[in-house]
């Protein structure tokens, strides 16, 4: 009997003390998982940052040194309008690749790839020695900036479900200063390394490389950044239902009138981007204050992106925003053509309100559909049609301006297209939805 009550009382003794450590390890556990996911977030902090300070610097440090890449490539001014209607072309084609990447491969797997892409493409085309070298390289860059770019809002919401309005605040801020920084710092980089335009494109490819680092991990976790749950279609949803949702868009005039905004004020954006540094330098303004022309044009839209969407989500029709930002645009082509170097500032800063349209088109983008899933629809089918409208835009800007041998045609053709954009403006800005008008239709 002794016996017995040693062996019941050993028993529960060593259950206890079983129970004692299970307890004392499971908040062990607890706060190294709380500890694991607060590094991950900062870790992603970093590489949304970083990720963003990337998407334009291909773009724009190429337009600050337009005219010494045309001279070292032996580049006309066709083939210099064919490389800047290239980040669009990028962007409609490679964007549409983005979500299927992501539901096979994980979220941060793609953004991490498209990082390296970016920093590759930045390397190897200053090196190329040829014009159509040149352009490969930079469709590779653009391909990377275009996967990433579809993504970012996946990753903010993956990660930051009760602060995404926060945190796209500061992907937008630091997407706007890495353009202005490239406009504005190119041409001093390139004069601090022996005015070698090569090594001045070059510098960019090492900010790229950086934002590969903080992805690396991220991938390494197995599901941390992944995000596919965000990008994979609804269970139980057909192709069938799909294509029929889809064509539901299609058959909104709303959609298709903020489709064409989209894609006229993306091509005044390419326009500006690729060439209004190049008017500038042909007015006889230096390199160095061209490029800080160009920075203070896409400075701008920092403080306006936080400004004009509130203002357009209280107004019920968005036309006499699109009117004002119409009217900056007009006026500032017209003292590009009459007085370049004199205006030259002000002539920056109207242009640099012209392109806060595009905050305008992704606001209107939220206000027009009703629903997740036609907003999601309406997105993907104004952005996808406004970048395959914005693809000549820049090719046109360089054949006429070869031929022509001044501005004058390439502006009175920006001027011209302001025009359309008020209209198609005014008419997506009306206080209606995408769902109502298809299914009136």
């Amino acid at each position: 009997m002794l016996a017995v009550m040693v062996s019941e009382e050993t028993r529960t003794t060593t259950s206890t003390a079983m129970s004692i450590r299970g307890a004392a390890a499971e908040p062990e556990s607890e706060t190294g998982v709380t500890a694991t996911r607060a590094w991950l977030t900062r870790l992603v902090v970093v590489g949304i940052v970083l990720s963003a300070l990337n998407l334009r610097p291909a773009i724009t440090s190429l337009g600050a040194l337009l005219e010494e890449v045309r001279d070292g490539l032996g580049m006309s001014g066709t083939a210099a309008g064919a490389l800047t209607s290239v980040p669009p072309l990028c962007f409609a084609l490679f964007g549409v690749m983005a979500p299927r990447l992501a539901r096979r491969f994980g979220v941060g797997a793609v953004v991490c790839a498209g990082m390296a892409a970016i920093a590759a493409g930045l390397a190897i085309r200053p090196y190329t020695g040829t014009a159509a070298g040149f352009l490969a390289a930079s469709a590779l860059a653009l391909m990377g900036i275009a996967v990433s770019n579809v993504l970012m809002p996946v990753v903010v919401k993956r990660w930051f479900p009760d602060r995404v309005g926060s945190m796209t605040g500061l992907y937008s801020m630091a997407l706007a200063l890495g353009t202005a920084a490239a406009a504005a710092i190119t041409v001093p980089v390139t004069g601090a390394l022996g005015g070698n335009w090569q090594a001045g494109l070059t510098v960019w490819a090492f900010l790229a490389a950086a934002a590969v680092v903080p992805w690396i991990p991220l991938v390494r976790e197995g599901g941390a950044g992944d995000g596919r749950q965000e990008v994979a279609p609804a269970r139980g949803t057909s192709r069938a239902g799909q294509r029929a949702g889809a064509l539901r868009i299609t058959r909104s005039r709303t959609a298709w009138a903020l489709a064409v905004f989209f894609g006229l004020q993306a091509t005044a954006a390419y326009i500006t981007m690729g060439w209004m540094a190049q008017i500038f330098r042909d007015a006889g303004v230096p390199a160095g204050t061209a490029g800080l022309l160009l920075a203070v044009t896409m400075a701008m839209g920092v403080p306006l992106a936080f400004v004009i969407p509130r203002v357009a989500t209280r107004l019920s029709h968005q036309g006499p925003i699109v009117i004002v930002l119409g009217c900056c645009g007009l006026l500032g082509y017209a003292g590009l053509y009459l007085a370049p170097a004199g205006g030259a500032w002000a002539w920056a800063l109207l242009l640099g309100v012209a392109n806060c349209a595009f905050p305008l088109a992704l606001t209107m983008v939220g206000m027009r559909a009703r629903t997740g899933a036609g907003v999601a629809q309406l997105s993907a089918f104004a952005q996808s049609t406004g970048y395959l409208i914005s693809i000549p835009g820049p090719l046109l800007v360089g054949v006429l301006y070869q031929h022509s041998g001044g501005w004058g045609l390439p502006l009175a053709m920006m001027a011209g297209l302001m025009l359309p954009q008020m209209v198609v403006g005014v008419l997506a800005g009306r206080d209606r939805t995408v769902e109502d008008e298809a299914a009136a239709r």
